[in-house]
């Protein structure tokens, strides 16, 4: 039985590189591709209408605030784990 698998196996091996090398020359050597000039028109395209300058940055505080007792309450926290 494993002489008769062997054999198939060894067939389907050597019958299916010689389709493979069948195929592989029926293809030329050189092939080449040769392209026409395309003329390419168009304009500059640029937004509508005036520069927009940025805004001055304002004299408000911040409203971010830091807190100050943030780390004791890190320390806290681990601590009841």
């Amino acid at each position: 039985m494993k002489k008769i698998a062997m054999f198939v196996a060894g067939m389907t091996i050597v019958l299916g590189s010689a389709v493979v090398s069948a195929q592989e020359s029926q293809y030329a050597e050189k092939t080449e591709y040769t392209f026409d000039d395309d003329v390419v028109t168009g304009d500059l395209v640029r937004p509508d209408g005036a520069l927009l300058v940025s805004r001055k940055r304002g004299t408000e505080r911040s409203l971010i605030r830091v807190r100050q007792h943030f780390i004791p309450e890190m320390l806290k926290s681990v601590e009841d784990l």
